[in-house]
């Protein structure tokens, strides 16, 4: 009997085929990398909103080294498709996120979009954005089984202090 194990071979694809190609796949990253910075929180397809993070991680990057920076400008400048956000990356959410040496965006699971593909949908958000807290699914329940051992360890421990 040969067990094999499922490997995700990637063969030359460092990234998701996004849109009819190159230049659609940076259109779709550059306009959703723009509303992220404009809204702050914005439902995407997962499979984008994972591959736009990196991208919008990045350019926040870029923008903690300031304005005078001439790479920092042009970075902004090729990502943000609305001109008017360069001042809101640079004076807001750079000054935001200095102290933090990464991880501005958070990316949380919704339930699948309605109708005949039933894509995986996401929420992705910058941290520290003025809007209510989207609810985490715990995960960490008394149902499962790793806390059930460890509750009756903890109370078998308890049992054999007690006499």
């Amino acid at each position: 009997m040969r067990l094999s194990v499922s490997a995700a071979i990637s063969h030359g694809r460092v990234h998701r085929r996004l849109g009819l190609g190159p230049r659609s796949r940076l259109d779709l990253l550059r306009n959703l990398v723009t509303a992220l910075v404009r809204h702050e929180r914005i439902e995407a397809p997962w499979a984008r909103a994972d591959e736009m993070r990196g991208y919008a991680e990045r350019l926040i990057e870029y923008a903690k080294l300031g304005d005078t920076n001439e790479r920092a400008m042009r970075m902004a400048n090729f990502w943000l498709t609305e001109k008017d956000l360069i001042h809101k990356l640079f004076k807001v959410l750079a000054p935001r996120f200095q102290p933090h040496p990464g991880s501005y965006t958070r990316l949380l699971q919704i339930p699948n979009r309605d109708g005949l593909d039933r894509a995986k949908m996401a929420v992705i958000e910058l941290k520290g954005n003025p809007f209510p807290p989207l609810i985490c699914p715990r995960r960490d329940t008394e149902k499962t089984l790793l806390n059930q051992l460890l509750k009756g360890y903890r109370e078998d421990m308890q049992r054999a202090a007690a006499p």
